[in-house]
């Protein structure tokens, strides 16, 4: 196992050069990049920097894993939307952001985006499950030629009414059935499910291919009442060989605190 952070935590720093750097001098192993952070439109984002830091994570020797909060700063993106020509722009618009995943040098595209998956009030859930099928096949071929896999990530009622559960998110995985859409698990998201934690781990081990740590409070792991212990063991006896990436959601402690405090945290456990 490996251990990353999201870039969001340090976003008002303003400088993704110095973060990488910070990241890898307190011990992580990789950095997952939210493209808002950076531009609204991954479009907006030219080569020179992602260049940039791609060759300032090698001199660093720190992993970019990937990206993830992919549908936060663009309009008009939504992958269950009824309308073709919105589907058509957000089915382009995901492969633009393999593209930019793979020029940055990551292999893992988190798709979370609760508000820009939602059903409709005039969509039914199958004909959702259709659309959202329909756009991430489209992506599959540019996933394979950039060696980028996306992610699925099941997400709570609190959050969004489109894969809700582990059982849903794994559904629309068989049924894209390709190499290059697989399962993210997320502490905080798996919080409501019927299963606990340990045990949905080991159900979907063939499909787990990333996993995000933090709290059920949207701290980071060590930060309240969630027990990793239980956790990391289910992890290991997957022998589960991915990253544990820290994703917070109250950044009132700061980027530091946050940072070192989870990692120090989970490092007890392997």
């Amino acid at each position: 196992m490996k251990f990353g952070i999201c870039s969001e935590i340090f976003k008002d720093w303003n400088d993704i050069e110095r973060t990488i750097a910070y990241v890898k001098q307190i011990g992580y192993d990789g950095l997952e990049i939210a493209p808002f952070t950076l531009a609204q439109y991954v479009t907006e984002i030219p080569g020179e920097t992602r260049r940039r830091i791609k060759s300032c994570a090698e001199r660093e020797g720190l992993d970019i894993i990937g990206i993830h909060w992919v549908f936060v700063g663009p309009e008009g993106v939504h992958l269950t939307h009824p309308d073709p020509a919105v589907r058509a722009f957000t089915a382009q618009y995901l492969q633009d952001l393999v593209h930019f995943c793979g020029d940055i040098g990551g292999s893992i595209l988190v798709f979370g985006s609760p508000k820009q998956r939602n059903v409709g009030r005039d969509v039914t859930y199958n004909q959702a499950f259709g659309y959202a099928r329909e756009i991430f096949a489209q992506a599959m071929p540019v996933c394979e030629r950039r060696g980028v896999t996306i992610c699925m990530e099941q997400l709570t009622h609190l959050e969004t009414n489109f894969c809700q559960t582990v059982e849903e998110t794994v559904e629309l995985i068989e049924s894209v059935n390709h190499p290059n859409f697989q399962l993210l698990l997320d502490v905080k998201a798996m919080a409501f499910q019927a299963k606990p934690r340990p045990e949905l781990i080991r159900e979907n081990a063939r499909y787990l291919k990333h996993f995000h740590a933090n709290d059920e409070n949207l701290n980071g792991p060590g930060w309240g009442e969630v027990d990793f212990g239980p956790i990391f063991q289910a992890l290991k006896d997957i022998k589960y060989q991915g990253y544990v990436s820290v994703e917070v959601f109250r950044f009132e402690p700061g980027p530091e605190a946050i940072a070192t405090k989870s990692l120090e945290y989970m490092r007890r456990f392997v």
